[in-house]
């Protein structure tokens, strides 16, 4: 937890920072990636069970709590799936490079890069549907800017090559991300109808 403040203050020097301590996986999800990923599920929690999901001029939809509670357990474990599949992703993509970090390493990157998605989560304390896809956009710009400044010094590149790097890994991202809101959208919105 002690990186993400220095993420979004000044995210070169805590990039180097992560890469020279040479972090352990399990290290990683314990201190990070389990903490930051309950964000948005008790966030989201709150609101579809104290406020409801709005979307437009319809009436609010709001859960209950045994619900809300399947549904958090189920919307975990799809942020914690999509940090593994992203940390595979760069290790996949970086395998024509000839410093290619273990993929323990690269689930941590990912775990770090996706930061900015978990404290979007705050938002789903009022689920407006635009307000969350304004907050959810402008942390994946934001993601994107952690991977521009991440990559070179992870991989060892200069930064014309990691732009490819990074475009790729990034529509990648980007569509793992639609798959997760499209599943998140159907469960928070829609799931009541599944518990």
């Amino acid at each position: 937890m002690n990186h993400v403040w220095g993420l979004l203050a000044h995210p070169g020097r805590e990039m180097r920072d992560i890469r020279q301590e040479n972090e352990s996986l399990s290290h990683h999800y314990v201190h990070h990636v389990l903490l930051m990923a309950l964000i948005p599920v008790i966030c989201a929690f709150v609101g579809t069970t104290q406020i409801g999901w709005r979307s437009g001029d319809h009436p609010a939809i709001v859960l209950s709590l045994s619900t809300a509670f399947g549904l958090a357990v189920l919307f975990y474990a799809l942020m914690l799936t999509g940090v593994a599949v992203m940390g595979r992703v760069v290790w996949w993509m970086a395998r024509d490079y000839p410093q290619r970090p273990t993929l323990a390493s690269c689930r941590v990157f990912a775990g770090y890069v996706a930061t900015p998605m978990f404290l979007s989560g705050l938002v789903a304390l009022y689920p407006l549907a635009w307000l969350c896809a304004l907050v959810g956009t402008l942390a994946l710009v934001y993601t994107g800017y952690l991977m521009y400044v991440g990559i070179p010094m992870f991989l060892n590149i200069d930064k014309e090559e990691s732009l490819r790097f990074i475009g790729s890994t990034l529509a990648i991202g980007v569509l793992v991300l639609e798959v997760l809101l499209a599943l998140t959208v159907l469960l928070w919105g829609y799931g009541f109808q599944l518990f």
